[in-house]
This record gives structure tokens, C-alpha cells and sequence, in this order.
């Protein structure tokens, strides 16, 4: 006899519809499994043997063929399971075969036939209700996950046999009640902690507003960490679109989702040691990033300058363009990476480059330049120093909160998403070059002020547009229809990406 039950394989970000046919036949007892499944899905023929026979079910001495299908598509993970438990018993007649036209399964089965958690129930649940589904059967830790998604009966069962009672035609049980999220909410801390650097709290402000890229260089010990820190205290909280976006990309990575859609921008802070491929994604089969987990939030990096040049080369193309294609043989899978990118640096290995007390030589100097390429620096937006702060500045309490900021950012998007509605872009550091053309709305002083700049060799062309996208965010906290010669000059102020050269000639 021949079953099929549905379920589906995580691809990229995405999901596909996946067939798991069963078939029963005479012939020396074996079980086969086809269709181009990884380790994990071929070990699973001991977990569903092991899982049927300890709930209690009868597991037929046949010759047993499953199929994932489409067999081209590589299936990974032990998601499959279940699937193929419940088509062994439909198959052996065990469990009626209508039940299987209403619903979906999806998980991981233990030995003794208990359901585990698996990665990636978010967008198997968002995959069931495109294919018009009605309800989708998953391990009951995962139930609330999957009850994100609108419009589609989730039943959350903890084992075997409560899966086959529903397939026999028995209610599903009642949700889980909600529990404390796993990545609870705590309150960021304020940027009221920082003493001084009133230049670089603006240039953060700027950068929450545009979304924009900041670099922090100076000494150590100045604040450049402790402020970046606070970045995310002032971005406001995410759109109903984008918390979907973000709670995807949090159950395929395999994080715990909890009950709610995630509400508060990423902060992701890697140590300098990570690899390409752990920054941008990369293993076989290609699973997201940092960048990509940052996607809508934040990517800092601390001490730029200690990360490897191939790792922050990668970066390159995910900032300009906003997503990551990974290739792996015959396979591609697109990531997005739209983050906002903040780092912070010494100017030199001691990282007093410039005061008396540096013991660096030229050729120090010169090497740690390098690890940090032209082309990566001119896709940052602001480049700020933060020297030592005065000794008052230190005594006196901070006068910027984190709220009043907030809001200032939370206006100047506002004028943003106005501006960019229908364009499916979000902030100016989207702007696309025609948009620039378009949106921006430059009076002629600050275009000849930006000519000018050009032509003393100070921009790319890259970083004209990035010095208008800059300007447009500054006109826009000023509440400025228009932008003026004294917004495009405080961004060309920040523009400077020989904070190291003039720190060591200094």
C-alpha cells in the first residue's frame, strides 16, 4: 500500500513543499530511504523503527521504500521524522489515510517516541498555510511558534501516539498557555551613561535616523564600545513586516521564538575571530550569518580592526546590496543583510597613535592601515573620533537619554517612510542612485558645496551619493523640507576616512 503525507524541508530562508511517500510491499523485511536526504534523514530509519514499536504500533516485517520528493532537493535535518512515521502507519493500515488531506506534519521523533523541538517551525507553518493546508502537527514546545501564523489549526502534541489519535479523527488538544519569552525584554542601556563626546552622540543619532554605517576610532578606554552599545536604544521598534522577517530568521537559525513575534531590533557583536562564513553564511547546506541575523538591527564590530581581511572583504557586497547569495555546488540560496553597520577601532596597534606615549613604528602604522581596505571604507557613512574626554566632562552626568532620542529618530523615519512610500524601501540609506536623484531635494548651495568636494578629490562616487543620503537624514531631524549647504557639510565633516593617517601625523 502506498501513503503520502506531507511536510516541508527549510531552504535558505524559505520553505518547500515536501512529499513523503511510503510504500508497503512483499519481500524481505528492509527499510529504504530515497530522495536525496542527509545523514540526519537516513539515521532517522532507527528513530521511527525504535519510536512505532515503543508507543505501542505494530511495525510491519516489509519491504518499506520512502521517498522524499522532489527527489532533487537536498533535505536536511530530523524534521522528517514524524512525517515518516505517520505514512508507515498509514501505509500498514494502522492510522486511516483521509486525515492526511487536512494535515501537515512536522518533527523530530526520540526513541521512545516522544516529539522534539526542531529548528525552523515558523516557516513551515507560514509554508503549510500558503499550500492552503488547513492544520499542521508539531512538537507541543513548538506549538506557540508555529501559532504566529494566521489562519492555520496548529495541534502541539508531545508524542506519537497523540499524533495518530489526531490523524484518527480526534480534536486536537488545546494550545500550550503562554510562556515567558526566552529572549525576554530588557531594557537597553541609556545613553545617558555617557560622559562627553557630544559630536559622537550626534553622529549616532544621524546614523539611527538613516540607518546609516558609523565607524568610532580613538583610544582605548574612550567610550567608542560603551556607546555603540546604546545604538539600540534609540532605533525604533520593529514593523509588523519586519518583526515577521526577523522571527523567521530566528527559528531556521534555530534560536528559541517563544510566543511572540521578536519585537526589538537585532544586536549582534561577534568576536573578531569568526570566519567569512560565519559572517556572511556559508556551510553546506548554506545557513545564515551574522549579517544575516542582524538583518533590521545592528551589526557591530568591535576592534574592526583585529578581524580578518577576509572576513570583513565579505562584508562588501552584503552592505551595498542588502542580501548575501551563498553557493554551495549546484545549490543558491539568497539571504537578506539589510544591517546597519557599526564599528569601532584604534587608530594604531597601541592606540595612542599620535600622543607621546606610542611605541608604534611606521611600519606598524602602515600594517594596521591596511587591514582595513579602501573599498570597505567607503561604505561607511560617518567616520567619528573620540578622543579622551575632559576631566569636567567626566564629573558632570550625562544630559542625552536615550527616549528624547528615540523620538527624534522615530520623527525622522516618520518623514522618511512618507517620502519613500511605495518604493518598498524604508530609510535613506536604502536610496537607490535614481531615487537620490529624485527624493533628495537639494537646494543649489549644498549641490555646489558637494561639487566642490568632488572635485578636490575628496568623494568616490560611491560616497557622493552617500554624503547626499547622510545630508537627507540631517535635513530630516532639522524637519527641513529641503536639504541646505549646512546639512551637506556636516556630513562631509564625517566623511573622513583618513581618521588613522591624521592621527599618526598629528
Amino acid at each position: 500500500m502506498l501513503a503520502c503525507v506531507t511536510t516541508f524541508a527549510i531552504d535558505g530562508l524559505a520553505t518547500r513543499r515536501i512529499t513523503v511517500e511510503v510504500d508497503l510491499r512483499r519481500g524481505l523485511p528492509a527499510f529504504t530511504i530515497v530522495g536525496r536526504g542527509d545523514a540526519a534523514v537516513r539515521e532517522s530509519r532507527e528513530r521511527v523503527q525504535s519510536a512505532l514499536v515503543n508507543a505501542g504500533f505494530s511495525f510491519p516485517q516489509r519491504r518499506i521504500t520512502v521517498n522524499l520528493a522532489p527527489a532533487h532537493l537536498r533535505k536536511v535535518g530530523p524534521g522528517f521524522d514524524l512525517a515518516t512515521a505517520c505514512g508507515v502507519l498509514v501505509a500498514s493500515e494502522q492510522v486511516p489515510a483521509a486525515a492526511l488531506q487536512r494535515w501537515a506534519v512536522f518533527g523530530e521523533l526520540s526513541l521512545g517516541g516522544e516529539l522534539r523541538h526542531c529548528r525552523g517551525v515558523l516557516p513551515v507553518a507560514e509554508g503549510a498555510r500558503a499550500a492552503g493546508i488547513a492544520g499542521l502537527i508539531v512538537p507541543r514546545e513548538c506549538a506557540r511558534e508555529a501559532a504566529l501564523v494566521e489562519g492555520l489549526v496548529v495541534a502541539g502534541v508531545t508524542h506519537l501516539q497523540e499524533a495518530a489519535a489526531i490523524l484518527r479523527g480526534q480534536p486536537p488538544p488545546q494550545l500550550p498557555p503562554p510562556g515567558s519569552r526566552a529572549s525576554a525584554r530588557i531594557a537597553p542601556p541609556d545613553l545617558a551613561e555617557v560622559r562627553g563626546h557630544p559630536d559622537a552622540i550626534r553622529a549616532l543619532t544621524v546614523a539611527a535616523a538613516g540607518a546609516h554605517n558609523l565607524l568610532l576610532s580613538g583610544p582605548p578606554g574612550t567610550g567608542k564600545t560603551m556607546l555603540a552599545r546604546r545604538a539600540i536604544s534609540i532605533l525604533p521598534p520593529l514593523t509588523q513586516e519586519e518583526a515577521i522577517t526577523v522571527t523567521r530568521i530566528h527559528s531556521v537559525a534555530g534560536r528559541e521564538v517563544g510566543d511572540e513575534l521578536v519585537a526589538q531590533r537585532p544586536f549582534r557583536a561577534p568576536h573578531h575571530t569568526i570566519s567569512p562564513a560565519g559572517l556572511v553564511g556559508g556551510a553546506s547546506p548554506p545557513r545564515p550569518g551574522e549579517a544575516t541575523l542582524a538583518h533590521h538591527g545592528v551589526l557591530f564590530l568591535d576592534e574592526l580592526s583585529e578581524f580578518s581581511r577576509s572576513a570583513l572583504e565579505s562584508l562588501r557586497q552584503p552592505l551595498e546590496d542588502g542580501s548575501v547569495t551563498i553557493v554551495r555546488g549546484q545549490h543558491t540560496v539568497a539571504f537578506p543583510t539589510r544591517f546597519q553597520l557599526l564599528g569601532s577601532t584604534n587608530p594604531c596597534p597601541c592606540g595612542f597613535a599620535g600622543e607621546p606615549r606610542c611605541r608604534c613604528s611606521e611600519a606598524d602604522h602602515a600594517r594596521h592601515r591596511r587591514k582595513l581596505s579602501g573599498p570597505l571604507l567607503d561604505r561607511v557613512d560617518l567616520v567619528v573620533e573620540m578622543p579622551r574626554p575632559a576631566a569636567e566632562e567626566l564629573e558632570r552626568a550625562g544630559t542625552t537619554r536615550s527616549r528624547d532620542v528615540l523620538q527624534a529618530v522615530i520623527e525622522a523615519r516618520q518623514r522618511q517612510a512618507h517620502r519613500l512610500a511605495g518604493t518598498g524601501l524604508a530609510t535613506n540609506a536604502e536610496l537607490t542612485p535614481k531615487l537620490v536623484d529624485e527624493l533628495v531635494q537639494a537646494d543649489a548651495a549644498a549641490h555646489s558645496t558637494l561639487r566642490l568636494a568632488y572635485a578636490q578629490g575628496r568623494l568616490s562616487t560611491r560616497g557622493h551619493g552617500r554624503v547626499l543620503r547622510v545630508a537627507r537624514t540631517i535635513a530630516d531631524l532639522d524637519a527641513s523640507a529641503r536639504v541646505r549647504a549646512e546639512h551637506v557639510r556636516v556630513a562631509l565633516g564625517w566623511r573622513q576616512h583618513d581618521v588613522v593617517d591624521r592621527a599618526v601625523a598629528a
